[in-house]
């Protein structure tokens, strides 16, 4: 074996025990599988039981407002899985001293970065298709009619979710400092997500603005999937963007301590 195949092999081999562990490990957090997993169906839930939210708005299109929560449930899985649990996780492993222990082996830190982002997005999608299928069962929603504008736009904004969680993980030296700063990211997500106001409900000006954000990108580039339209070609410029950047950014300034 030549020298320069087996520091490759040696860091193929620790990269995967590596995502083996985190996936063992992370199934064991039950906090984190409730906040992606059930969180959002709970909400779409209560939402779809109430009686005006069945009926159609024309303030929204003709659509009713659980047709317009179902995008809206989505991102909130993907905000819990990138804010709310993968960065206390990393830095939990920085605060213990696990990273420093883990900068003495062939891993690399974007090794780790890459485990918890896969793992944590494949979490987000089941989280995905648990809201499209209550949403259609219980409450008739239609899912997506515009497929491949809906995937493109799903995976554009699972990867800034997860690359926003670790750009927080990155830059947090404790797990108290990750979430304070993911609650205080939290909130602003949820508004430009729709949580209290759908995107498409917002006047004008307002709506222009979230456009911008991550999330109010994500929430317009979803719902005109779900109606059978193509994404905004602007929507999906932002979200690839904030993809770039923000991915750019955690892997430049992440360290293992």
């Amino acid at each position: 074996m030549s020298t320069a195949t087996a520091p490759t092999a040696a860091t193929a081999g620790a990269n995967k025990a590596v995502l083996k562990a985190e996936f063992t490990l992370f199934r064991r957090e039950a906090g984190s599988l409730i906040g992606i997993l059930l969180f959002p169906v709970v909400l779409l839930v209560i939402l779809g039981s109430i009686p005006s939210f069945r009926e159609a708005d024309a303030g929204l299109g003709g659509i009713r407002l659980v047709d317009a929560y179902v995008p809206v449930t989505v991102l909130l899985a993907m905000i819990a899985g990138g804010i709310q649990s993968m960065p206390p996780i990393i830095t939990g492993y920085r605060e213990r001293g696990i990273l420093r222990r883990m900068s003495t082996t062939p891993v690399r830190p974007s090794a780790l970065l890459s485990a918890q982002m896969g793992i944590h997005g494949v979490a987000v999608l089941v989280g995905v298709a648990l809201c499209l299928t209550v949403g259609r069962a219980a409450f008739g929603v239609a899912l997506p009619r515009e497929i491949p504008g809906y995937l493109l736009a799903l995976v554009l904004s699972v990867v800034v979710a997860l690359a926003l969680g670790a750009l927080i993980a990155s830059r947090a030296r404790t797990t108290k400092i990750s979430n304070a700063i993911g609650t205080v990211v939290f909130f602003p997500a949820m508004f430009c997500a729709g949580v209290w106001v759908p995107v498409q409900a917002m006047p004008d000006a307002l709506a222009h603005i979230v456009e911008l954000t991550p999330f109010g990108a994500a929430a317009q580039a979803l719902n005109q999937s779900m109606a059978g339209d193509r994404p905004g070609w602007s929507h999906l410029l932002v979200l690839a963007v904030w993809a770039a950047g923000l991915s750019g950014a955690a892997a430049r300034w992440f360290r293992w301590e």
